[in-house]
């Protein structure tokens, strides 16, 4: 059998009607051997917010990049942020991969050249990803000496 390439589609599960739609939909999804289609059960992933994000920089971030020393000098936050990703972005091959990023992610890709080099972003992300990547950043920072500010959102405020 010889077809085009299917396209993704996504149901979230919350009515009959919807359980409905998704028995409809695998009843027409093409049978192939050669090309078999993958169906996949799980728990809505919820992308991280962006409040998430902005309490990143004004808090962990910022308070890693003013008091944090590495060999005898500081680094901006975005330097720490870079850095974090190569250490903490989940891997493409990580077992919970599903609960923590978003479709689409990838975290590393090659040069021209042949380097790898790191391309996660934050933003692909779930909640549950994205608290686990500060709950990393943060300990990273303790490990350095460096004292979190209670409430980052006063930060924000200012």
């Amino acid at each position: 059998m010889n077809r085009d390439t299917f396209p993704t589609r996504r149901i979230l599960l919350r009515t009959e009607m919807q359980r409905h739609a998704a028995h409809a939909m695998i009843n027409s999804m093409p049978l192939d051997d050669s090309k078999p289609l993958e169906i996949i059960g799980r728990e809505e992933a919820k992308a991280r917010k962006l409040d998430q994000n902005a309490l990143m920089w004004v808090g962990p971030l910022a308070d890693i990049a003013q008091q944090a020393y590495h060999q005898g000098r500081t680094y901006s936050a975005e330097i720490w942020h870079e850095l974090f990703k190569v250490m903490y972005l989940p891997e493409d091959d990580d077992p919970e991969i599903n609960l923590l990023v978003k479709e689409g992610y990838r975290k590393w890709d090659y040069l021209p050249n042949g380097d790898r080099i790191c391309v996660g972003s934050t933003t692909k992300l779930t909640v549950t990803g994205f608290s686990r990547y500060l709950e990393q950043v943060q300990a990273h920072g303790a490990s350095m000496g460096v004292i979190f500010h209670a409430n980052p959102r006063e930060r924000m405020a200012r």
